[in-house]
């Protein structure tokens, strides 16, 4: 199995379990909510990864380096 398949899985587990405990409650922004939970700390892990440099980071994430900056303020992420 590919680890992007490992994501994907643990990604749709979270999903399931969400679901499971929304108690009656009807499921909101589902989209931000998944986004908020990976991308910060997928960004944090490169970010440390190549000691800080964001266009190695960039490169890495598939990002332009101006994104990259965007995301990190948005995140509070120095």
């Amino acid at each position: 199995m590919s680890n992007a398949c490992k994501l994907t899985d643990a990604i749709n587990e979270s999903l399931e379990d969400y679901f499971k405990h929304l108690d009656g409650q009807p499921p909101h922004a589902i989209y931000d909510m998944v986004l908020g939970c990976v991308e910060k700390p997928m960004l944090e892990f490169i970010l440390n990864k190549v000691g800080g440099n964001q266009s190695k980071a960039a490169e890495i994430l598939g990002l332009n380096r101006n994104t990259l900056r965007k995301k990190m303020a948005e995140y509070h992420l120095s």
